[in-house]
């Protein structure tokens, strides 16, 4: 579905990547990770049109596009609720600002009551969790109505137990909604939990070192041999990188 071809980047005396490329297959789950400072958000940079590329091309399901500006939704490391606006409301925001007005409030709802937050729809976001905020920016994510979904490090924000209890939130995306998921994360074991493909980047210019593809069926668990032997073997990756940066 998404093609990555050849892409380049500079920024003064550093060059963050060249001839960089990578396929992120349709309905599928892919996880970036790499060391500090690799290139890992210039590329999401680069690929919601926040930044120009300086060569290559992006290529959505066969035809090149300048970027993925309108056809991404984009979910970042912090929920970025209005704190003005109820649940409801800010799930509401992307068909507002489509010009939709209240013709998929009935969708909004039923996403909402289908991530636990039927209750707390008419909260302000100061009133509930930070577990319940990020389903919040979840449930206005699918309220785009994009095929794919960039995700940068959405979780990083939750406590260990509550990104835990997310990780089932976030297959749905995959699994019951159909999205392309592209995920950074600095945390190899969630990346190795919800990744069908795990995908390990160098340091500057970026590249992809090593691609992983655990075999053990989802929902998986960490103490998973198979997947035992990968955290460490990425980690020791990750820690080669770093000291060479």
């Amino acid at each position: 579905m998404l093609e990555i071809c050849e892409v380049s980047k500079r920024f003064g005396d550093l060059q963050v990547m060249e001839g960089f490329s990578l396929t992120v297959p349709e309905s599928g789950f892919t996880a970036l990770v790499g060391p500090s400072g690799c290139g890992k958000s210039t590329l999401f940079d680069l690929l919601t049109g926040v930044v120009a590329r300086d060569g290559g091309s992006i290529r959505w399901k066969g035809d090149e596009v300048p970027d993925l500006g309108s056809l991404a939704a984009y979910m970042q490391q912090k929920d970025l609720l209005l704190p003005w606006l109820s649940l409801f409301e800010n799930a509401m925001l992307p068909a507002r600002v489509a010009g939709e007005g209240d013709a998929r409030s009935d969708e909004a709802r039923a996403l909402l009551k289908h991530l636990g937050l039927e209750d707390f729809a008419h909260y302000l976001p100061g009133a509930v969790s930070g577990g319940m905020r990020q389903r919040c920016a979840l449930v206005r994510t699918l309220m785009f109505g994009r095929e794919i979904v960039l995700l940068d490090e959405p979780l990083s924000a939750l406590d260990a137990i509550t990104r835990r209890s997310l990780h089932a939130v976030l297959l749905l995306l995959q699994t019951e909604f159909r999205k392309t998921l592209l995920m950074i994360t600095h945390d190899v074991e969630e990346a190795l939990l919800l990744a069908d493909e795990v995908i390990v980047l160098s340091r500057p210019p970026m590249t992809v070192r090593e691609c992983f593809r655990p075999k053990s069926s989802k929902p998986r668990r960490i103490t998973d041999p198979e997947l035992v032997r990968l955290k460490e073997h990425i980690l020791s990756e990750l820690e080669a990188e770093s000291d060479a940066l």
